[in-house]
């Protein structure tokens, strides 16, 4: 596979997808990047829009195994897992895998469920394996989650913990579509309740491409100047805890991915750009004076991102 490809594939996808979803186009596009980085998305956004009908339909036409877990203040960690059960008939204790054993798994509402539950993704997100009962299960591969979330002052909802975040690879703010794209939306559901798509790719392509992304070639000041983005966040006065160095192999990914999904085998400053925002906006926790001030996250990681000088 060559990069011309890598192109051709990611076209296709966001192609077939536009057939379902309205708009949000740069929304999936920055999925399919965080899933070529082989790392893990949080959608946030207020119910209603789409953002659990993008994760199915992505995840349909790329052919990819899916399952879905509605998260809810009463679901625990085994129900996410799975659970050893006793069989009668061979007097031993079975594991019976939980539905976090699939390819693509999307965590529905994943701010609803108690801190203990959100916890259960640790493992799995960082490690690829889950531990039960002092065993551990490795997880197939690829293996992506997609997590939907609704903004924190939604009743009935936990702030998700700073190390859980922090697994995240992107935060995708969905917003609610302008009136255009709302008409659309209502002129395809009179036609169907759902488009059909069709399949473009599988499973092994996409392997195949997240072994590519990591080929393309990204030179040393383009590196220096995703570290003087990630290290702004630190010194920031507006910021008690800026972005680990996690944040910053994210946006070299990202980048690289961004990078093989245009063609090509080289990092521009642009690809940076491009996700640095969806890869900070999450990472940092802001002063009390930045409080006072009602800035929010969002507001300080735009400025930071704007003050510093792209490398040329």
């Amino acid at each position: 596979m060559d990069y011309t490809e890598v192109k051709a594939i990611t076209d296709s996808i966001l192609s077939e997808a536009e057939r379902r979803i309205v708009g949000n186009k740069h929304i999936m596009k920055k999925i399919l990047l965080a899933l070529y980085s082989n790392g893990h998305v949080l959608l946030e956004g207020v119910p209603g829009i789409s953002k659990t009908l993008m994760a199915s339909t992505l995840a349909e036409i790329i052919g990819m195994d899916f399952k879905r877990v509605q998260f809810t203040p009463d679901l625990m960690p085994s129900d996410i897992l799975g659970v050893n059960v006793f069989n009668q008939k061979t007097t031993e204790f079975e594991f019976l895998k939980g539905p976090i054993f699939t390819n693509f798994l999307l965590c529905d509402e994943i701010n609803r469920a108690p801190p203990k539950t959100q916890s259960a993704l640790l493992e799995a997100m960082q490690e690829k394996q889950v531990t039960v009962e002092g065993t551990s299960y490795t997880l197939p591969e690829p293996f992506f989650v997609i997590a939907t979330q609704n903004p924190i002052e939604q009743a009935g909802t936990y702030p998700l913990p700073e190390a859980q975040m922090d697994r995240f690879i992107m935060r995708l703010l969905v917003a609610v579509p302008p009136k255009t794209d709302e008409i659309q939306i209502l002129r395809l559901k009179n036609i169907s309740l759902m488009a059909e798509v069709n399949q473009v790719t599988n499973q092994k392509e996409i392997q195949k491409i997240q072994e590519k992304v990591l080929e393309v070639n990204i030179s040393d000041k383009i590196m220096e100047y995703i570290v003087d983005l990630v290290t702004r966040t630190r010194g920031s006065p507006s910021i008690d805890l800026g972005a680990s160095p996690r944040a910053s192999i994210a946006m070299l990914l990202l980048s690289k991915a961004n990078a093989a999904a245009a063609g090509r085998d080289y990092v521009q400053p642009d690809d940076v750009k491009y996700v640095a925002f969806e890869v900070l906006n999450h990472r940092i926790i802001l002063s009390h004076e930045a409080e006072l001030e009602r800035l929010t996250p969002d507001q300080v990681v735009k400025d930071i991102i704007s003050s510093v000088e792209v490398v040329t």
